[in-house]
This record gives structure tokens, C-alpha cells and sequence, in this order.
């Protein structure tokens, strides 16, 4: 198994459909077009990789090598073109405890290079196993909880910029320490945060030569340099400048012990990365009409994180700020995500006196707009005319996501869906009382909904042994036996009229109630069981194989 599914994933690379539609698409305006909205991305990433590197407790380069190194490998290998995966925050918020754990000492950098290795392996066993398909159990309330949580998480993280900087916690916290500007630098960094926006905002309805965050991002930098603006700028936070990513095996013994520190961090982190990264997959692929891809992405975060974590890297998932950046820039292909990596790479190398003279005012103006395209604003307005349960969820999911993080959320929002599901369908259950034509004498209720584990206390009280005549026959034509406590719940029924002398029989069960009733044992079946329905079978029923009577 998992030779062949190695083997389909690297039969899927070598036929990769680099240009999205065909290599036959790459225009020169599309190659330009991919290019500019990778650079566009490249700097949006910058802010954002040395922000959740001091969230994590790393130094930047860390953040920036873990961005250039899993936004490549996505890059290439991915499940879905136009993704963009990086370091991001709710991850850093689960690796600051590990970093800062008393069991790591002062190398806790160290401890988590070793577990964004393993983190990346439990990914990649999640790809060979296809644990991505679970992701479609996840209802639409979730997903919109989802994405307005995630939208109010990057608005509230860019709060940090307007902090003065060099005080306490001031980037990438939102509220979390630090002064708040005031005076003349706020009116400044707010005016040029508005001018970007409205750059973007404005950009596509005069031309769409350029991406429009780009040339907000030109425009507001042109402006702050040209005038001598005293504005924080991408250097403020820290520097860029660095070498390439050495290669380095963590430093951390190699015994039970670290397993047991790590392991619990790595699970969190590989669960908290895929879902991220396979809900904004779905996202994206809503917004450029491709479906499909979630194993080969859980294969190629998995193994970006291996890498990552050899390479000094703090690890990443997908981003679905960056994501929406590219896909509203027009990035569409595998290039617009190479081309950020390496635009990323050359800042480090090269660019980093450049880079670190870009306003953090423009970078903030574009992620709010990436919050106003990211945060579902129908949700609002269908918020009266849904059920009450899916209005419940959406905001819940939302608050989850805000308040912890979103793995929490998203497994919050489905155990609640499940549990809302399960109650609605335990009401849908109830029965048609008639006697019997084939059977003189005998009475017939005929069961209507599911007989499950939340419907097996309404089905009890349908009957009623102590009235009703010597035979009984209970139809379950318009039903369904679905698991054991619906098995246990008809033994029980059994033996009531057990009590009262009286037989029970089972008519008109499916293939599967049939399978399933039979490898439990409760049902004398007969081999003339009619699947087709074109005869009424009736079963007896034997009590006490699960030592009933509660």
C-alpha cells in the first residue's frame, strides 16, 4: 500500500500540471502575470514569517527559512496550484510552549527542529493512508466559521504593527504587550494603511497590467521613501539578511525521552497543519473550480516539514491570507508559488537592505483587504433564513477559532454538527400501526426513520406489549437498522413481548440491516431472505445474546 501510493503521488509529479491548464496556457502575459503575483506574495510574506517566528520564540530567519522551504516543496508538489504554504501563527502559538518548555532547556530550537521532522512524517502517513477524504465530513457552517475566524485572527494580528516599535511584544501580538502609537505616527501609518487599500480597491478598475497589492505596495513605499516619511518599516521588526539554510540533524538525544517531550507537540502541529491546509485547499479550489488533491497535499506537507526541520525551519501549512493574496492577483499556476519562494530567498541573500525599507503600513493595508475578501460576509445576511443550529455553529466556529486555534474550532464545529444531526434524526423516527393481511390476527407497525443509538428510546415507546395481540410484526420498510444499540433495542423490544407470551418478528429488512443483524447474532435468519422486497419475510427474534434485560 504504501509503495503504490508513493508511486502515484510520484506518477502525479512527473505529469504535473505545472500551468494549471496545460503547459500550452503559459502565455508570456500569463508567465508575467504568475511572476507578479509570486513577488506580490514574496513580500507580504516577509512581515508575516518574522512576526510568528518571535511568536514562536525563534529567531526570524527561522520563520523566513521555514517559508521559503515549505512554500516551495507545496509549491512543486502540492494538491492544489495557487496555494501558498509558509510559517503561520497557529502553529507558532502551539510551538512557543515547546520552545519554552523547562524539559528543553536553552535548546529549545533544537527540540522543535526534531519535531517539525516529526510532525512532517505523521503528515506524510496521513497522505498514505488518504486521512484527507475526511475533510469532506466537514459541513458548510464549519467552513464558514471557519473562514471568518481565520479572518478575524489576521485582522486582529496586524493590530501589532500599530505599536511602537522596539516596545514589549509589539509585532505580530495584537494586543499582547507593547505601546500603541499615538499622535502624528498613528494618523501616518493609518492614512498610508487606507491608501493602500484603496490602491487596492481602485488598481483593477484602471488596469490589470500590475496585481493590484503590488502596486499599492510600489506606490505607498515610493511615497514613504521619496518624502522622508518616519514611518516602521519590514527592518523595524528585525533583519532579513541571512545565508542559505544549512543543513543540520537536531541536536537533541536521541532516546525515549525526547519522544515523549515531542511527540505530543508534533500530533497537535500535524493536526492543526493539515486542517488548515486541506480547508483553505477547498477554499482555493471553490474560487478557481478545482476539486480533488487532498492526499497528494498531505504528502507534500509532510514532506516540506521533513525538510523544513533539517533545514532549520520552523515549519508551515498552508496560509490562506497569502492563498487569496496570489489568487487575487491572478496566480493560478505551480510558477506564482515557486516564484514567491525564490523572490523570498533572494530578499534573504540579496534584497534584504530593499525589503526592510518597505512601510509596514503598505504590508498592513494589503492584509486587511485580504481580510475583507477572506471574511464571508453572506454569512451575515443568510444568518435569519438558515436553521438555528447552522447559525449556531458558524459563530461558534468563529469564536473557537479566535479564542484557540483552528483545530480546536474545526473539531468543536463538527462534533457539534453530529451531534445536531444525530438529534434531528432521532425525532424523525415513528410508526403506522395496522393489522396484518397475510397474518390474521397478527399486528403490524410499520417503522418510518432511522433506529439508531439517539433514536432507540422514542422506538421503544411505539409499542405496546401489553395490549397489543399474540403476534407482532414490525416492518421496517421505510427504516433503517443502523448500529449496535439499534440491535440491543430490538432485543429488548423482544423480550417485552417475550414477558407478555408474545412473538415478534422482523419484515422487510435491507441488505445491510440483514449483514449487519446477522454477524451480531440477534436474528434467527432464514437463507429465503428476499433482498428485492418482492415478498414480506418475517424473522424471529432470539433474546438474551447480549445478556439483555436493562
Amino acid at each position: 500500500m504504501v509503495k503504490s501510493t508513493f508511486t502515484a503521488f510520484a506518477d502525479r509529479i512527473a505529469r504535473a500540471d505545472w500551468a494549471g491548464n496545460g503547459l500550452s496556457a503559459m502565455t508570456p502575459m500569463r508567465v508575467k502575470t504568475e511572476l507578479l503575483a509570486g513577488l506580490t506574495v514574496a513580500l507580504a510574506l516577509v512581515p508575516e514569517a518574522v512576526a510568528f517566528a518571535f511568536v514562536a520564540g525563534v529567531a526570524p530567519l527561522v520563520g523566513l527559512y521555514a517559508a521559503f522551504i515549505v512554500g516551495l516543496i507545496t509549491a512543486l508538489f502540492g494538491g492544489r496550484p495557487g496555494m501558498i504554504s509558509g510559517a503561520t501563527g497557529a502553529l507558532a502559538v502551539v510551538m512557543v510552549g515547546l520552545v519554552h518548555d523547562p524539559r528543553v532547556g536553552d535548546i529549545g530550537a533544537q527540540y522543535l527542529f526534531a519535531t517539525v521532522v516529526l510532525m512532517g512524517v505523521l503528515q506524510l502517513l496521513a497522505g498514505i493512508f488518504k486521512l484527507g477524504k475526511f475533510m469532506r465530513l466537514v459541513p458548510h457552517p464549519v467552513m464558514l466559521g471557519f473562514v471568518n475566524g481565520l479572518a478575524i485572527v489576521i485582522f486582529l494580528a496586524q493590530l501589532g504593527q500599530f505599536k511602537v516599535p522596539g516596545t514589549g511584544e509589539a509585532a505580530g501580538h495584537g494586543f499582547a504587550g507593547g505601546q500603541w502609537m499615538n499622535g502624528a505616527p498613528l494618523v501616518i501609518m493609518l492614512g498610508l494603511t487606507a491608501l493602500t487599500m484603496a490602491i487596492i480597491w481602485g488598481m483593477p478598475k484602471l488596469t490589470k497590467i500590475i496585481p493590484a497589492p503590488l502596486a499599492g505596495i510600489g506606490i505607498v513605499a515610493g511615497i514613504v521613501i521619496g518624502f522622508g516619511l518616519n514611518v516602521p518599516t519590514v527592518g523595524d521588526l528585525a533583519s532579513v539578511q541571512g545565508g542559505l539554510p544549512p543543513f543540520a540533524v537536531p541536536t537533541v538525544p536521541l532516546n525515549f525521552e525526547t519522544l515523549e517531550i515531542i511527540f505530543p507537540y508534533a500530533l497537535i502541529l500535524a493536526a492543526i497543519g493539515l486542517i488548515e491546509s486541506l480547508l483553505t485547499l477547498n477554499l482555493v479550489g471553490e474560487i478557481t473550480g478545482k476539486r480533488g488533491g487532498a492526499s497528494q497535499e498531505c504528502l507534500a506537507q509532510g514532506t516540506a516539514n521533513v525538510v523544513t526541520g533539517f533545514f532549520g525551519g520552523m515549519g508551515g501549512c498552508a496560509m490562506i491570507g497569502q492563498s487569496m493574496i496570489n489568487v487575487k492577483s491572478g496566480g493560478r499556476t505551480r510558477l506564482s508559488g515557486v516564484s514567491a519562494a525564490l523572490f523570498l530567498l533572494a530578499f534573504i541573500l540579496v534584497g534584504s537592505s530593499l525589503i526592510e525599507r518597505i512601510p509596514l503600513a503598505a504590508l498592513v493595508g494589503v492584509m486587511f483587504m485580504v481580510v475583507i475578501g477572506t471574511f464571508a460576509w453572506q454569512s451575515l445576511r443568510i444568518m435569519t433564513r438558515i436553521p438555528l443550529m447552522d447559525a449556531f455553529v458558524i459563530v461558534l466556529v468563529t469564536g473557537v477559532t479566535v479564542a484557540y486555534d483552528l483545530a480546536t474550532a474545526v473539531v468543536v464545529g463538527v462534533i457539534v454538527s453530529a451531534l445536531a444531526y444525530a438529534w434531528n434524526n432521532a425525532r424523525r423516527i415513528h410508526v403506522i400501526e395496522r393489522d396484518s393481511v397475510r397474518t390474521p390476527g397478527a399486528h403490524v407497525y410499520e417503522i418510518e426513520g432511522p433506529l439508531f443509538f439517539g433514536s432507540t428510546d422514542s422506538f421503544a415507546d411505539l409499542f405496546h406489549p401489553a395490549t397489543d395481540p399474540d403476534v407482532v410484526i414490525v416492518d421496517f420498510r421505510r427504516s433503517r437498522v443502523v448500529d449496535q444499540s439499534a440491535l440491543q433495542a430490538i432485543e429488548d423490544l423482544a423480550a417485552r413481548y417475550q414477558a407478555e407470551g408474545k412473538t415478534l418478528r422482523l419484515r422487510h429488512l435491507s441488505h445491510d440491516c440483514h449483514k449487519l443483524l446477522k454477524r451480531a447474532g440477534q436474528l434467527m435468519i432464514e437463507e429465503d431472505d428476499d433482498p428485492d422486497y418482492a415478498l414480506a419475510v418475517d424473522y424471529n427474534v432470539r433474546t438474551g445474546v447480549f445478556g439483555g434485560g436493562h
